[in-house]
């Protein structure tokens, strides 16, 4: 039998979890954002740099990124969030491996791909950066690369 509107309307599909936090002494709630929400914060985290140039590149803004994303997802018995976005600030100033094991849950439960996660982190070539190779040599350079 195929869906209508409504039904698909009526179902609540996000996903939630509780973790235990016990750096901050108890349980959390984490709920994977809505389709509206990831668009937001993915958007959030890219800039086009040099647009409009044969430079153009983009760019994964990285600064704060895990706080960014769990003000969004964490949230009380109610279902309704603990922080706002402007808190990401305060939030990202508590423990980093804190936020990391809290941001890998709320990234599973968002549907956010390792791929995306790790091109956020700026642990893969995005696809300007692979582009911008032009040397054929599988020889590397003994020159050191600077890192930006």
């Amino acid at each position: 039998m195929a869906l209508n509107r409504d039904a698909i309307l009526g179902v609540n599909d996000l996903l939630t979890e509780k973790v235990d936090v016990p750096e901050w002494g108890g349980e959390v709630i984490v709920r994977g954002l809505t389709g509206e929400e990831r668009d937001a914060y993915e958007a959030s985290r890219r800039q086009i740099r040099n647009a409009g140039t044969p430079q153009q590149e983009l760019v994964i803004l990285s600064e704060n990124m895990r706080a960014g994303l769990l003000v969004k997802c964490l949230i009380d018995e109610n279902g309704d969030r603990l922080f706002t976005d402007q808190d990401a600030g305060l939030l990202g100033m508590k423990n980093g491996r804190t936020l990391d094991r809290l941001f890998d849950v709320a990234s599973r439960l968002s549907g956010l791909s390792d791929e995306e996660a790790e091109q956020m982190e700026g642990n893969s070539v995005t696809a300007s950066e692979d582009a911008a190779s032009t040397s054929s040599s599988p020889e590397t350079s003994d020159a050191p690369s600077q890192s930006y």
